[in-house]
């Protein structure tokens, strides 16, 4: 250190926040920090030419006259408002936001030699209470609402203390600086001399300012013109100040009761003053609601309305969304059929056709449908005819709740479906048993392709609470109904057929990909558009603390009513649950929803099927889990839900598929014409004819009766077995009441049956993964050694499994006793998840001879 030169000594004296330890490493050093010229650079270069002279007052015991003089001839600024609150800090004439002795350790012969200083710079300087330039600076932002013949301090005033006295914040922790863009934003024209101060506007300030400009007047002189100019002034004083997309969509939200600030808006949209198209962002700004519950707040329905009146658009997702909001308030209101149509009138989306019936019914925030079903009736033709028949609505309703069964958040419409048109009984059994069955060999293996295995997703039973809607509704929201695609074929044809996507949506994804990045990038150079108003963001302003609010970045979703912004309706009911409710626990469309709700991981709707009985102190309320439930999972890749397995802990009646629990007079599959196919999981199940492959449908029953009958007889017979809990025993009272266990001597019980297969299930599992990873390790170059890792599923059922068979052997000792224990456990071999006893050693005694 003694070697370095004096120029970085200075560098090093400079970066440190107290140099004063560093003054007492030698003499040279000591030297060093006496020279005025390093004491005054040191304030200037730490903390800036606009809070150098703060700061150095601070350190009284450094400052000298001379510190003072270069201070001030290389650049330092001194202004009245400095001066005024020293004297008043240093005297105790008044408290102001500084708690530190600050000023008060500069010796007074410096002091005063500071003062003479001032002086010769602005001659005689105010010292009374509330005379200095911060405390008139704050009444001017006081004012600023008031009429003009009532304000104290003008705008002149303020321009004269910034251009002869030099006023700004010396500091950040200053309040005034939190406060200080508020005075731009109330007259722009200020800028120009606060610029010259060193003031320096920063881009997390420019929100804030001119949401003060859009501010809602509370006086009606206030003219539209005048809030464009200031705008205009602004944005001409500094380049870097401009209009961004976050704040016009706010001023959008509140079109209706800020007039004046929309007004504005529009002007400068006129004059070119903006850096992008008013009705694009309009357009853009709907859109959110395309997936958002606010959609359903009265308020909001007629800001909506009232937006889409002033920049119409021929974007087919903004005409869902003002076709929802024009439907829902009908329906809040109960309008008649002809004022409903005055209104779609008046808003330019006449003619409505049965496509727009259709997108406003699988909406998920559409819960009612009589007003529509009426307007349908009366209003919506067919042709040359004035009026939908019965026929017509029936088969709009049948193409509805087949898609309304994919959005799992349409519970409650689903129901008045089914309970008001007893054609939907058959549509909707119809749909679940022929289109949505899961097939082993239709999902994507995880050894094959992993990332679509772990992408892979069911249309049914999904969590849109963990989700929200999901992306395939949000595509399929303006599909066209499979009625107007294929004409007046009937829903026996329809149904084996996805709907097209309409020609926009398809032109939006395909054709337009590579100009809608660029053209989302630059968006977000403007800001991002969220769904809250003006004033909601310049109330978050002020409950926030004044010195940290001004500086704040705002994330999205976080003030306001969070709750609008959801993506599903307010009390939902999940179709899974009302699907329960209405077929029963042991039905066939249950199998299938149930088989969607396990590899979709819904774990709120297992909850349900799993946890809860329909009928206190039986099993049916459950919905019965399968062995083909784990090999899906198996395929996968997938862990299966903590559900499941505590659903297995409790004595769940074993089942290999659901061919095993669905009784063949099951009502739904009597509406069928012919059987519906189901796949029986192939494996290492015990040899019997009916593991051989998948049963095909046949027409002699009698076949079928053979495989189930004589191989494995069904269990109906478990009813009238007694439970293998102790008797008066607190424990495993849950699987007493439901779940019917063996207590006999020998007797295989569920779990036990659990057990056996699941080892079999995980030995195969095993067996693939050892299977890839010697695959991977003759693909691997010589030498190079590879951490495979198990798959989700294994590891789960590795787990879970040595969980299971503790508490069967405890079930085990606790019914038969100590004496006959015997641990048969069939997967010897595994030795991942056995417990090891290990045997201890003798110690060797050496005897001395």
């Amino acid at each position: 250190m003694e070697r370095l030169c004096d120029e970085v000594v200075q560098l090093v004296f400079y970066e440190l926040p107290d140099p004063t330890p560093f003054t007492h490493v030698s003499r040279r050093f000591h030297r060093f920090s006496q020279d005025p010229y390093v004491r005054a650079h040191y304030f200037l270069a730490r903390y800036g030419q606009t809070q150098a002279m703060f700061y150095a007052l601070g350190r009284g015991k450094v400052l000298t006259e001379q510190v003072l003089d270069i201070l001030l001839t290389s650049g330092a600024h001194l202004s009245r408002y400095l001066v005024q609150i020293a004297m008043h800090h240093y005297f105790h004439a008044q408290a102001h936001f500084i708690k530190t002795p600050w000023v008060r350790n500069v010796p007074l012969r410096v002091f005063a030699y500071f003062l003479k200083l001032a002086e010769a710079k602005y001659g005689e300087i105010p010292r009374g209470k509330g005379e200095d330039d911060g405390s008139r600076f704050s009444s001017f932002l006081k004012e600023s609402r008031f009429p003009v013949q009532m304000k104290n301090v003008s705008w002149e005033t303020i321009r004269d203390i910034m251009d002869s006295y030099n006023f700004i914040p010396f500091c950040n922790k200053d309040p005034i600086m939190a406060q200080f863009p508020l005075a731009l934003a109330i007259e722009p024209r200020l800028l120009p001399y606060a610029v010259a101060n060193g003031f320096h506007m920063d881009s997390k300030y420019r929100d804030f300012v001119f949401r003060k400009m859009f501010e809602r007047p509370t006086l009606s002189e206030t003219r539209p013109d005048d809030v464009a100019q200031n705008v205009r002034e602004l944005c001409r004083l500094d380049s870097t100040m401009f209009v961004s997309r976050t704040v016009a969509a706010e001023v959008c939200m509140e079109a209706k009761l800020n007039d004046t600030g929309y007004s504005a808006l529009k002007l400068l949209d006129k004059s070119g003053h903006l850096r992008f198209e008013l009705s694009t962002l309009v357009e853009d700004l709907l859109k959110t609601f395309l997936k958002t519950r606010s959609i359903s707040n009265p308020i909001t329905n007629e800001v909506l309305r009232y937006l889409y009146t002033d920049f119409p658009s021929s974007d087919s997702s903004v005409r869902i969304v003002i076709l929802v909001a024009v439907f829902i308030s009908a329906e809040n209101m109960q309008l008649a059929p002809a004022t409903v149509h005055s209104r779609l009138e008046t808003l330019g989306l006449l003619p409505i056709t049965k496509k727009d019936l259709y997108n406003v019914l699988v909406n998920p925030f559409v819960e009612r449908f009589s007003v529509l079903l009426e307007y349908a009736r009366e209003e919506v033709g067919e042709g040359s005819e004035k009026g939908m028949n019965e026929g017509g609505v029936v088969q709009l309703i049948e193409e509805s709740v087949a898609k309304c069964m994919e959005v799992a958040c349409k519970g409650k419409i689903v129901k008045k479906f089914y309970d008001d048109y007893p054609t939907v009984h058959e549509t909707i059994i119809r749909l679940v048993l022929e289109k949505y069955p899961i097939k082993m060999e239709d999902l994507p293996a995880w050894d094959e392709d992993p990332s679509a295995a772990a992408r892979y997703e069911t249309k049914l039973c999904r969590d849109f609470l963990k989700h929200g809607l999901g992306a395939i509704e949000l595509e399929n929201m303006a599909q066209l109904p499979p009625s107007e695609i294929d004409g007046e074929r009937g829903m026996d044809e329809g149904l084996e057929h996805e709907p097209v996507i309409d020609a926009l949506v398809i032109e939006d994804s395909h054709g337009l990909e590579e100009g809608r990045d660029e053209q989302r990038s630059s968006n977000l150079d403007l800001g991002i558009i969220t769904q809250e108003s003006l004033t909601t963001m310049i109330r978050h302003d002020e409950v926030v603390p004044a010195r940290a609010r001004r500086r704040m970045h705002y994330p999205y979703g976080v003030y306001g009513d969070s709750s609008g912004k959801l993506q599903y309706p307010h009390d939902p009911v999940h179709v899974g649950r009302w699907a329960k409710n209405t077929f029963g626990a042991r039905s066939s469309v249950m199998a299938v929803l149930m088989t969607h709700a396990v590899i979709n991981d819904n774990s709120t709707l297992l909850h349900n099927y799993l946890m809860f009985a329909d009928i206190q102190g039986s099993s049916s309320g459950r919905v019965p889990i399968t062995l083909k439930h784990f090999r899906l999972l198996a395929r996968l890749g997938r862990a299966p839900s903590f559900y499941i397995y505590h659903d297995i802990e409790g004595g769940a009646e074993f089942f290999f598929d659901e061919e095993d629990y669905v009784c063949k007079t099951d009502s739904s599959r009597k509406l069928l014409k012919s059987k519906v196919k189901m796949e029986i999981p192939q494996g290492s199940i015990p040899s019997t004819s009916r593991f051989l492959g998948p049963i095909q449908s046949s027409s002699s029953p009698l076949l079928s009766s053979t495989l189930r009958g004589k191989k494995r007889p069904r269990r109906s017979a478990a009813a009238a077995v007694r439970s293998y809990a102790m008797p008066d025993s607190d424990e495993d009272t849950t699987a007493e009441n439901y779940y019917p266990t063996v207590e006999k001597k020998g007797a295989e019980t569920n779990l036990q049956k659990w057990l056996k297969h699941l080892g079999e299930l995980m030995k195969e599992e095993q067996r693939k993964f050892k299977d890839k990873k010697k695959q991977l390790d003759m693909a691997a170059e010589p030498g190079t050694k590879l951490r495979i890792v198990k798959n989700e599923f294994l590891k789960s059922l590795i787990s879970n499994l040595r969980t299971l068979r503790k508490v069967e052997e405890e079930k085990r000792l606790k019914l038969f006793g100590p004496e006959i224990f015997i641990d048969d456990d069939s997967d010897e071999d595994d030795d991942e998840y056995r417990h090891k006893t290990i045997r201890s050693k003798r110690r060797k005694i050496i005897r001395a001879s």
